[in-house]
């Protein structure tokens, strides 16, 4: 069976991002990563800005589970605090979005979110620490922040959003259909072993 919707989810460095843009190219799918934000400010009503600063992150204060014990017997956003907001509004997008078809999404816990659909593919890409930070400074620049500790922040920050999001271990292999490491095979190598899965 094709699949219609690929999911990417990635370690910060990695190429998870390029990857899926590729594999859409490939594919002719839609691609959304940055693009969800918009989507999700006009699903909550919430401002860009504050989307922005809650997307695909989290902290143990603002994580769903904390939300709902601190407001308990709230609405569906009343009484939550931005971030679980987000959350919401995020999902509703991103089911929508897989409503649609044919697409690649990056990150934000799709991959969980549209966890029962058939015509979905799971992916994680992940890399060795060195490869990572060639990657990010080649991409973004140095920073006052040593790489290694940008690495781990965000990687950190991803892990915390995907477990109060999803009660789930982000990166566990069996959360994904297929797991790939852009730094052994290449990033062109897991562009073609996605695209090859999709179309079988």
């Amino acid at each position: 069976m094709a699949k219609k919707i690929i999911t990417i989810s990635r370690e910060f460095g990695s190429g998870g991002r390029s990857i899926g843009r590729a594999v859409a190219e490939r594919l002719g799918y839609k691609f959304y990563d940055q693009e969800i934000i918009m989507h999700v400010a006009e699903e909550s009503g919430l401002s860009k800005e504050i989307v922005e600063k809650y997307d695909e992150y989290a902290t143990h204060k603002n994580s769903f589970l904390y939300s709902i014990a601190v407001n308990a017997g709230g609405d569906a956003y009343g009484g939550l605090s931005f971030a679980n907001q987000v959350q919401i509004a995020q999902s509703n997008v991103i089911k929508a979005l897989a409503e649609e078809g044919n697409c690649v999404i990056v990150g934000r816990g799709a991959d969980y979110i549209l966890r029962d659909r058939e015509d979905c593919l799971h992916v994680f890409i992940r890399a060795d620490i060195k490869s990572r930070a060639e990657r990010v400074v080649k991409m973004y620049g140095e920073t006052d922040k040593k790489i290694e500790d940008r690495l781990k922040d965000k990687d950190t920050k991803r892990k915390v959003f995907y477990r109060s999001f999803t009660m789930r271990d982000w990166g566990l292999c069996e959360n994904y259909d297929i797991s790939l490491d852009s730094a052994k095979i290449g990033m062109d190598k897991c562009v073609d072993i996605i695209v090859d899965i999709a179309k079988a």
